[in-house]
């Protein structure tokens, strides 16, 4: 009990004092002024991978087509990867509404797709002739500028390899659940690469909205089809090969988050599995010197994964036994005033790092931030637990990697 108390902590601490530094990056984003487009505009192509996205897709597509980058300077590729719905008529459509624009669509079928995201964009990268590359997933729309300024700040430094930008929660007022995740992306998710691009000038490419160089792609030998969080594995490699990769805020798309519980857990339930999967490829790198850039990460992921996770079932469970009168333990005391302070911890920080986004410091929020403790919170330790068995039943049967498809919402 002594041993989870003290993991809890110490992982709790790490975490506030991550949102600390996320807090003064933001604060300091704010001052800077972002880079301009150098006179020559590298010419970009947008690659979106998708299966079955037909609710969404041309809302994406059109966002995609306003971009205030010059119309000259970048393609969309769209694939269409083995999709059973109405995905291809519609982008035909958008193809003939759109004829002097560079919009492309690549329809795969059984044979050669629905072997899952990094599969898709491998193929899309045979086609691609940009220089930068940019990735977004079939449900964002981006703003008007989101483009514009990653690649700006992708070609005024040389050392960068990747400019990731935010996204954002579309739907958050559909559901008590897109509340939570709408919080849960602005605190823990957001706030955590601010606050390790302060510290460590260390984040990590989520699977949207950014832009990535060309020839790394090429170096690497396009993205890893094992892999399920293809934009995590594809971060460490960056950064393997000596280059930094930037977070800026300003960059922004929307995008359509679950608004059931059952499509939620799926969808963080492969989260869940395709970090495992980074983990214990790049675990070695941990005794690597010449890797000492991604070591916390590689920690820090230790550390969530496997270490909270066992200490948080095994302090809920004695929590749970004490209260029930089936165990006694000389820490009970201790450990629920610890308790009681963790909760408080995590409202007010949670609470405090969603100030930086306009419209979200309201009691309302701050209301749903404490049920999210309780209900939310701990609906991730069943996903994590759940991932991690899925993980291992999977390896066992060497089980390959396909399309985990998040159910859109009209």
């Amino acid at each position: 009990m002594l041993f989870a108390i003290i993991a809890i902590w110490l992982i709790l601490l790490v975490n506030l004092i991550l949102m600390i530094a996320g807090y003064w990056y933001y604060l300091d984003e704010n001052k800077r002024v972002p880079p301009t487009l150098p006179k020559e505009v590298p010419f970009v192509t947008i690659m979106v991978p998708a299966h079955d996205e037909g609710i969404v897709i041309v809302k994406t597509v059109q966002a995609l087509l306003n971009f205030d980058y010059p119309h000259d300077r970048y393609e969309i590729i769209v694939i269409n990867d083995n999709s059973t719905d109405n995905s291809g008529e519609l982008l035909a459509q958008l193809q003939q509404q759109h004829p002097g624009r560079q919009l492309h669509v690549i329809n795969t079928d059984k044979t050669n797709g629905g072997k899952g995201k990094s599969n898709a964009l491998n193929i899309g990268f045979k086609q691609a002739q940009g220089s930068v590359i940019a990735i977004y997933d079939a449900d964002n729309t981006p703003e008007k500028q989101a483009l514009r300024i990653l690649v700006a700040e992708l070609m005024a430094d040389d050392h960068l390899g990747a400019v990731i930008g935010k996204f954002r929660t579309r739907n958050k007022n559909a559901t008590w659940l897109t509340r939570f995740i709408n919080i849960e992306t602005l605190s823990f998710q957001w706030m955590a690469q601010a606050g390790r691009s302060k510290l460590f000038k260390l984040c990590t490419i989520p699977g949207t909205n950014y832009v990535i160089r060309r020839s790394l792609i090429e170096e690497m030998g396009g993205w890893d089809v094992k892999a399920l969080a293809e934009d995590t594995e594809i971060s460490f490699r960056v950064y393997m090969m000596g280059l930094r990769i930037r977070f800026q805020p300003l960059a922004v798309t929307w995008e359509q988050e679950p608004q059931t519980l059952g499509v939620w857990f799926h969808q963080r339930t492969r989260w869940v599995k395709g970090n495992i999967y980074v983990i214990i490829k790049n675990a070695k790198l941990l005794f690597n010197p010449k890797a000492r850039r991604i070591h916390f990460d590689l920690l820090y992921f230790l550390s969530i994964y496997f270490l909270l996770m066992t200490s948080l079932v095994l302090s809920d469970t004695v929590f749970i036994l004490s209260v029930a009168g089936y165990a006694h333990t000389t820490l009970q005391g201790f450990s629920n005033t610890l308790w009681l302070l963790a909760i408080v911890l995590f409202v007010v920080s949670t609470f405090i790092s969603i100030t930086t986004e306009k419209g979200e410091m309201t009691v309302q929020n701050l209301l749903i931030i404490v049920l999210m403790y309780i209900t939310y919170s701990q609906m991730w330790l069943a996903v994590a637990f759940w991932g991690m068995l899925q993980y291992v039943r999977e390896q066992i049967f060497h089980k390959q990697a396909k399309w985990y498809k998040t159910q859109r919402f009209q």
